[in-house]
Parts: structure tokens; sequence; C-alpha cells
């Protein structure tokens, strides 16, 4: 999928899991429920960083360029090294490493490190990596072109000094999951290995599948390109994307924000 889908995708992931957590009786506190959906919703890019024409690949400028060129030659690297006879020769490693469920929990695992151990700095740069990318998901007509990269950064910067301000306040959710001390924020991590399972799910959606199970082999292959019976499948950016699914996650997102919040 593109971009937009995979942020809006995101974000109702996050706000489903909001509701589920307010049915068992744990709900979460405005502030966590609004937070995990923005980053959850950046977390859904994140993957596609083995991709030079991505969104993330230019979110940051010449960071995230050089940091795309390398996690596509270590993506590319793995495969080489780990495929079976059954895995096709390829050229290059986009929808490879980055595009698995162990991927997607060393990087949230990595986050919640980074959230509980860097104090409040910590916690800021991630969500300030994470908010850049939301915007460039969520709002991607408003952000084209290199002009609004560094308002897109500001404004960035500027939420998650409010959002994290917010979190720190009694009650406002740093704990809301774990409480013991020191482990205030641990959960940051969560929404970002959803992100990362849902760009996934998405891309299992389209033609060329998506290999989720890597390190598992299935039959000949180690990176078996999951994903429905291919009648069912579609082309990024067509108009099943555009037209069906996006409004999909738009509605969903508002129902289990309602629901997250008890207004249903």
């Amino acid at each position: 999928m593109m971009g937009p889908a995979h942020s809006l995708s995101g974000a109702a992931a996050w706000l489903g899991v909001g509701a589920a957590a307010a049915a068992a009786g744990h709900p979460m506190p405005w502030p966590v429920l609004l937070v995990g959906a923005l980053i959850c919703a950046g977390a859904a890019l994140a993957p596609d960083l083995d991709h030079k024409a991505a969104t993330i690949s230019r979110s940051f400028g010449p960071l995230s360029r050089w940091l795309c060129e390398i996690v596509d030659k270590l993506s590319y690297a793995v495969y080489k090294a780990t495929k079976k006879q059954g895995d096709p020769r390829r050229s290059g490693g986009h929808r490879t490493l980055t595009h698995t469920w162990l991927w997607a929990v060393l990087i949230g695992a990595g986050t919640s490190v980074v959230a509980i151990t860097s104090d409040r700095w910590g916690v800021l740069a991630v969500l300030f990596v994470h908010m850049v990318l939301a915007i460039e998901g969520l709002l991607w007509r408003a952000t084209r072109g290199s002009s609004s990269e560094v308002l897109v950064w500001l404004l960035a910067a500027t939420t998650a000094w409010i959002l994290a301000g917010v979190l720190d306040k009694p009650g406002n959710g740093a704990d809301w999951l774990f409480t013991a001390p020191g482990q205030e924020y641990l959960w940051l991590g969560l929404p970002v290995v959803l992100g990362a399972i849902v760009h996934d799910i998405g891309d299992a959606l389209t033609v060329s599948g998506c290999p989720i199970l890597w390190p598992i082999p299935v039959g000949r292959k180690r990176w078996y390109p999951l994903g429905p019976p291919k009648a069912l499948r579609f082309r990024a950016g067509s108009w099943v994307e555009l037209r069906v699914l996006m409004p999909v996650f738009m509605l969903l997102g508002g129902v289990g924000c309602a629901a997250a919040l008890n207004f249903i």
C-alpha cells in the first residue's frame, strides 16, 4: 500500500486497541489514545525505510536517504544469506527484512528501551520521529515538496513537546500500562510494533504479498510472500486502496475512538 493508507490503518489500529482496552476495563487516558494513534500512524510508514522512493526516505532529509541506502543493503544481504531454494532471485532488499514480525518486535523493543533509559529526551526523540512520519502520512497532500520539510519538522517538534508535557502530568498516561518506578513510557514500544505489523498486513494484501513470517520457513521458501488468494489482491495505489480501504480505515478509526472514549 501507499503511505497515506498505511498511516490511516496504523492510527485506526491503535484506536481499535483503545476500544478493546476500554471494553476490558483498563481504558486509556485520552493523551495515551492520541499519542499512541499518532505514533502508530508514523510507525506504519517505517518498514519502507528499505525503499528510496518511500515517504520515510525523504522525511528527514539527507539522514533518512542515507539510512535508506544502508537498510536496503542490509536487508538484501540478509535475504541472500538466509534464502532457500524456492525463494526467487532479487536485486534489492525492499519488502524483506523490515517487513517481518521479527523486525517489528525488535524496533518496538528498541523504542521502549530508549523511552525508559533516556529520560525526557528519549521520549521526545521517539515522539518527534513519529510525529514527522504521521504528519507526512496523514497530511500527504499538504506536505508535498521539499519546501515543506522544515515546517513539518517544526510542527512535529512543537507537537512532541506539548504531548510529552501533557503525558507527564499525573493521571495522563505516562504509567498507563506499566506502573513500576522507572517503567513509565515503556508502553511507547507497543504502537511502534503494531504500526509495523499493520504495515506488513497491508502490503500482504497487494499483488506481491509480504514475507511477514520470516525467518519461519514455509515449504521451500524462507521468505514466503504471505497474502490472500491472488484474485483478492490489488495493486498499491489502485482504486481499491483509495476508494475502499482508506474510507474503511477512517470509519473504523472513528468508531474505535468513540468506543475508547466511552461515547458508544
